[in-house]
């Protein structure tokens, strides 16, 4: 499997998640969170699949033979997990009275690695 089939697994992969996510979340959590809670979980979701569209997108029409596109595919599959999935696992421990608050840091560092996934495509375009 090449870079490109790997950054579209990835893709693939966060997509299914984020529907799979939303619909747990408008369904089954939905009476469980607050309505903050809910909108944090959206936030997640909506990120997930947004980064998902990109790398499907990226995979193909990048060959990643360079080490920019490279740092980038890593940048948006790392951001995204670390991203999305520290803001689910904050919503749903904080819902069940167990707020993990290890994961509060781990948020914006997922941010700042989707923003340099930014920037190098930034810099991939010019």
């Amino acid at each position: 499997m090449g870079s490109s089939e790997l950054v579209q697994l990835f893709g693939a992969l966060y997509g299914l998640l984020a529907v799979v996510f939303g619909a747990f979340g408008a369904h089954a959590l939905k009476k469980k969170l607050t309505p903050e809670q809910l909108q944090s979980f959206e936030t997640g979701v909506k990120y997930q699949m947004y980064h998902a569209i990109l790398l499907v997108s990226l995979g193909f029409f990048l060959d990643f033979s360079g080490t920019l596109q490279n740092y980038m595919a890593l940048c948006f599959i790392l951001g995204t997990f670390l991203f999305s999935f520290s803001i689910y696992g904050l919503v749903i421990s904080a819902s069940a009275g167990r707020k993990l608050k290890i994961l509060g840091p781990i948020t914006p560092l997922g941010g700042l690695l989707l923003v340099m996934g930014w920037v190098l495509l930034l810099l991939q375009v010019l």
